[in-house]
């Protein structure tokens, strides 16, 4: 049996603690010991450490030297901040993904579209979420920009988790009217358009993420759209994580399927 690669061992370790920080399942200020989670992933410590590194890096985890490594809250300007780099990429390969569309992805826009509106119906933010990926990846993997793709998968994160919290709290998401605009404009292959409708998407975000703690527009308000749904203080102690099934971020491959 081949042993397996230590980068491999790395990379688990930090999408299953990711994962479970985006999903709320390690929640904001929870304090995070690589001996346990290694325990539960059954992995040993070194991957652990490393992950936590790049979450540190990230965002997701902050960490005082010979004290403690805990979850970082949710604070809004840090999710503005993020929407407005990951809008920006989106808008990039948005531009450069249109025109190299074939109808088989257009198609596929449409059919996660149909998935994300469904998930949206039935409160279902794994779903939900998972569906919005699947949609925009269709665009990052067109475009082929390795750097934007990365880009966008390192940041997602941070507002994801703002996205899940005021899900659950009232259904505030993505609209499926704008996804429906977005797809006409691609099938269409009016690249302004379209790139015009991403960043309206990510406006959404921005403002979602304007509002917290106060009255704020619902993206998932389709009343203005005009086609349907196709178109130090001593940290708490971790509570015990039950570990996320679904991916809870965009992905990094930029590459073609």
């Amino acid at each position: 049996m081949e042993t397996v690669p230590r980068t491999l061992l790395r990379d688990r370790a930090y999408t299953a603690i990711r994962d479970a920080i985006v999903a709320g399942a390690i929640a904001p200020g929870a304090v995070v010991r690589d001996a346990d989670l290694a325990q539960r992933l059954g992995l040993s410590r070194a991957p652990v450490r490393e992950a936590f590194a790049r979450l540190v890096d990230e965002g997701l985890l902050e960490s005082k030297p010979q004290s403690y490594t805990r979850v970082t809250p949710v604070v809004a300007s840090d999710v503005r901040d993020a929407a407005a780099v990951v809008g920006a990429m989106h808008e990039l390969v948005t531009r450069i993904a249109v025109p190299r569309l074939f109808a088989a992805d257009v198609e596929g826009m449409r059919a996660a579209n149909e998935r994300f509106a469904a998930a949206v119906r039935a409160s279902d933010v794994d779903a939900a979420l998972r569906a919005d990926d699947e949609l925009h990846d269709v665009l990052v993997r067109a475009a082929g920009n390795h750097a934007a793709a990365a880009t966008v998968a390192r940041y997602t994160p941070l507002i994801r988790r703002l996205e899940r919290r005021r899900f659950g709290e009232g259904g505030t998401c993505r609209s499926a009217g704008l996804h429906g605009r977005l797809i006409q404009a691609c099938a269409a292959g009016d690249v302004d358009k379209a790139v015009e409708v991403t960043a309206e998407i990510w406006r959404t975000l921005a403002d979602l993420a304007g509002s917290e703690g106060g009255a704020g527009i619902d993206p998932c308000d389709d009343t203005d759209a005009d086609t349907d749904e196709d178109g130090a203080d001593r940290p708490r102690e971790s509570r015990r994580p039950t570990w996320p099934t679904g991916r809870a971020t965009g992905r990094a491959d930029s590459s073609r399927d």
